[in-house]
């Protein structure tokens, strides 16, 4: 930004503390410092306006050329479909007659599944050492099973 070196910076903080004095020095010198990060901040801001414009104008640039491009290859698949269709319609045979026959469709057959009849593929040991419950508890026994164990005390 500027060219200051450490002589000019030096002697730029003696004359001011002359003018100003050791009083307000520290204040100013705070109002500067604010001062300097708003503007760099400002200048920050508008670089990066900056860089977002000239990246849309290439976006758009960009964007022009792929169309121009589909356009291209649309063209020239249309002009390709019309050559086929003048060679063809020029031979006599027809579209139909080449064609394959249409495959048959497979009829539908029911699984025959029940979904209430689940057979469980683990095994029981596997259950058993992993804690799974292979049976309903009762409200009682469950009760009973989640019960705090007391300790009896001996007054």
């Amino acid at each position: 930004m500027f060219d200051l070196g450490i002589e000019k910076l030096a002697l730029i903080g003696v004359v001011a503390l002359i003018v100003i004095g050791p009083e307000k020095l520290p204040r100013v010198a705070r109002t500067v410092g604010t001062l300097l990060g708003k503007a760099q901040r400002y200048v920050s801001d508008v670089k990066a306006e900056v860089n977002r414009s000239m990246e849309l104008d290439e976006l758009r640039k960009m964007k022009t050329t792929v169309e121009d491009a589909a356009r291209d290859v649309e063209h020239t698949i249309h002009t390709g479909a019309s050559d086929f269709e003048k060679q063809f319609s020029g031979s006599g045979e027809t579209l139909s007659a080449l064609a394959e026959p249409e495959a048959s469709v497979p009829e539908y057959r029911h699984p025959r599944k029940n979904w209430r009849l689940k057979q469980g593929a683990t095994p029981q040991w596997y259950k058993a050492r992993n804690g799974v419950r292979t049976k309903a508890l009762s409200g009682a026994a469950r009760v009973a099973r989640f019960r705090p164990h007391t300790i009896n005390k001996i007054n």
